[in-house]
């Protein structure tokens, strides 16, 4: 096997796992914040332990401004999660999915408004294209504004993550000389103390023998699924993926992160019978040229070993996505 069918199989399992994500969310019956607080800690000591194994902790090359990014970073990459999380609630995770794919989009124009990067007409052209596709996935119509309008609400939310992730990605390209598990790791970490006041867990007690089953408690399975999105969508995931990023060109990179938006929603409708409509079907084509297009328009280059953040600007995706995708 060469190196680069070795990096494209490791990153195919990295991003079949990453359409899993809404299944282990739903699965685990825990509200949001909860469900983000658990995935940060379980998260933590699983990139913790890695790191330790391989000896990452030492000489970690973090100075205080890089620290002080990969912190900021952590900040919109965990509350772009209780977003996405939230959205699964008031859309679908299809639905959810798909408009949470337009975050290489606002990098684009993030980076054009925020640090003057050059923003060519053709990418401006893709980008439209894109957000066409964006209105015909969302398949909002004027009956989703009664009742609350939860299901508007739910495209609101997975837009407004997508806006985050891409700010944490932009955050996280400014780091350099520090390997991207541990800007990984300390993204997750700065989750810990931020959710704790926000997360409500009646079984927390219970499970350490403190206190009756309280209603609402996560209990017996809801832990598994729990733990699962921390290890096997924080910690396995990242690996993966940061040991495929040194083998791949960004071309191929970019081509396999849909592999996430399309098992996400054979998941979605496989589990839980959901499924887009025809007419959100037509705009699921168009999103996904666009941001090959918008992707590849960069110098192609292969995509370089993950030994410094600024080289993996995906360390700090909720589902750890390239760029061009994701996470």
């Amino acid at each position: 096997m060469t190196s680069e069918t070795k990096g494209a199989a490791q990153l195919t399992t990295a991003m079949v796992l990453s359409g899993t994500l809404g299944v282990f969310v739903v699965e685990s019956g825990a509200a949001p914040f909860d469900a983000v607080f658990f995935r940060v800690l379980f998260g933590a000591l699983a990139l913790g332990g890695y790191a330790a194994a391989r000896g990452l902790l030492c000489g970690h090359g973090f100075t205080r401004r890089t620290f002080g990014l990969a912190v900021l970073g952590g900040v919109f990459i965990v509350l772009n999660w209780v977003l996405l999380f939230t959205s699964y609630e008031n859309t679908s995770i299809s639905v959810a999915t798909v408009v949470y794919h337009t975050q290489p989009f606002y990098v684009v124009l993030l980076g054009a408004l925020l640090f003057r990067e050059r923003l060519t007409a053709g990418k401006a052209g893709w980008i439209a294209v894109a957000f066409a596709g964006l209105v015909l996935v969302s398949g909002v119509d004027p009956g989703d504004f009664a009742g609350g309008g939860s299901y508007v609400l739910g495209i609101g939310q997975a837009l407004l993550a997508a806006l985050l992730y891409a700010l944490s990605t932009l955050v996280t390209k400014r780091i350099t000389g520090v390997r991207p598990h541990l800007v990984a790791l300390v993204q997750v970490v700065v989750g810990i103390p931020l959710l704790l006041p926000f997360v409500a867990v009646p079984a927390l007690p219970r499970a350490l023998g403190l206190a009756p089953a309280a209603q609402n408690a996560i209990t017996g399975w809801d832990w598994a699924w729990l733990a699962g999105l921390g290890i096997i969508h924080t910690g396995v995931m990242y690996v993966l993926m940061y040991a495929a990023y040194a083998r791949l060109p960004t071309a191929k990179i970019a081509v396999l992160a849909f592999v996430y938006p399309a098992v996400a929603m054979v998941a979605d409708w496989t589990v839980y019978g959901h499924h887009i409509g025809p007419v959100q079907a037509l705009g699921v084509p168009l999103i996904v040229a666009a941001g090959l297009r918008v992707t590849l328009a960069r110098p192609a280059t292969a995509a370089p070993a993950p030994r410094t953040a600024a080289h993996a600007p995906e360390a700090a995706s909720p589902s750890a996505m390239p760029a061009a995708c994701e996470a």
